[in-house]
């Protein structure tokens, strides 16, 4: 196969996306963030999961009437940071064990997701009311 087009090509860019705070918007962001993953040249799988999960917790977590929520993708040498920011400042996220959320349940697991795919991860505050959930994910 050709080096050339195994290799990642981006190895700067920015991508920044405001949505409404629905699941269709949350959606929308794993779409749209795919699509930007992949013009860059950019491995999807990983990314694109954990873009869903931070997107779906900013729509059903963050959710404020009339807010929406911002997706932010950086590729800085060999870093993916992505990063997604809503209006629930006050209501920062939790990780569960998988201990916590019984089986039964479809949903609590989205942060250890998170945290399994990303290399590192966390939470920014501010300005009020914001907050931003961000994870990082090695490129090379």
């Amino acid at each position: 196969m050709n080096r050339e087009i195994t290799q990642p090509r981006a190895r700067s860019g920015q991508f920044a996306v405001q949505l409404s705070a629905t699941r269709r918007g949350a959606r929308l962001a794993r779409l749209l963030a795919t699509e930007q993953l992949r013009s860059w040249g950019l491995p999807l799988d990983d990314a694109s999961q954990v873009v869903a999960e931070l997107a779906s917790n900013a729509a059903l977590h963050g959710y404020v009437p009339g807010r929406d929520f911002r997706v932010l993708l950086t590729v800085t040498g060999a870093t993916l940071r992505i990063e997604v920011a809503d209006a629930r400042g006050e209501r920062l996220p939790r990780v569960l064990e998988p201990s916590d959320v019984p089986e039964v349940y479809e949903s609590g697991r989205g942060l250890l997701l998170v945290e399994a795919l990303a290399t590192r991860w966390g939470v920014r505050q501010g300005p009020f009311p914001r907050k931003t959930v961000w994870a990082e994910i090695d490129l090379g």
